[in-house]
């Protein structure tokens, strides 16, 4: 049998642990190794532990989500933990600048338990849950503040073809949609998106969308 997906849960508020705990650990293939109640705990927690995915709040004290996640999963990280931002803010500042930090996505508090394990399993698959219509709401709100302040589209390494289907990423666009779009197949896009992922050193298509719009690929 496949070992299950060890879960790190990380909430300032102890009822709130406690449930997601009691959630995860319901399931045959996930299994909660530890809880914590602020970031800092939780970045000494994952070192010992060695979680599979960090479920993260945004704001609590002594450390924040967002500075947590950074130091689990951000940028020169040697081992980086996937973590899921778990929060009640919707598509608030805080939401963009934990997915700029390194999580590989997230869901909001009030959302049923079926998505929460949804998106642990998802997250520990290496995919990232940011549905379509929830990057263009986030990109469309945040396009002003996350505009370039250095490179530029002649600075990418990707081909012309790759540029398009990074655009269409960064629009919040499907595989299926892309795959419409440029009329090619839906297995020829995933080979695209692959490429684009490892030309750029990037984790998945969460970290795809930040770039696009980091470096001003898209309008």
């Amino acid at each position: 049998m496949t070992a299950p997906v060890r879960v790190l849960v990380c909430d300032d508020q102890a009822l709130i642990r406690a449930g997601f705990a009691t959630i995860i650990d319901a399931q045959p293939d996930l299994e909660v190794v530890g809880e914590c109640g602020d970031g800092r705990a939780a970045v000494e927690l994952a070192g010992r532990l060695h979680p599979d995915v960090v479920v993260m709040d945004v704001r609590m004290p002594v450390l924040d989500g967002i500075e947590a996640t950074r130091l689990l999963a951000g940028a020169g990280v040697a081992s980086p933990v996937k973590v899921l931002v778990v929060t009640t803010f919707n598509l608030d500042e805080y939401v963009y600048e934990a997915l700029r930090a390194g999580a590989s996505g997230f869901l909001l508090k009030d959302a049923p338990p079926a998505q929460l394990l949804h998106g642990i399993r998802t997250v520990a698959a290496g995919a990232a849950l940011l549905a379509p219509e929830v990057t263009r709401q986030l990109v469309g709100r945040y396009a002003a503040r996350i505009r370039p302040q250095e490179s530029g589209p002649n600075d990418t390494p990707l081909t012309p073809r790759e540029l398009e289907v990074l655009r269409l990423i960064a629009d919040g666009r499907s595989n299926s949609e892309i795959a419409a779009a440029l009329v090619i197949s839906h297995e020829t896009v995933k080979t695209y998106v692959s490429r684009i992922l490892t030309k750029l050193d990037l984790r998945d298509r969460v970290q795809a969308v930040v770039y696009a719009y980091r470096r001003g690929l898209v309008a």
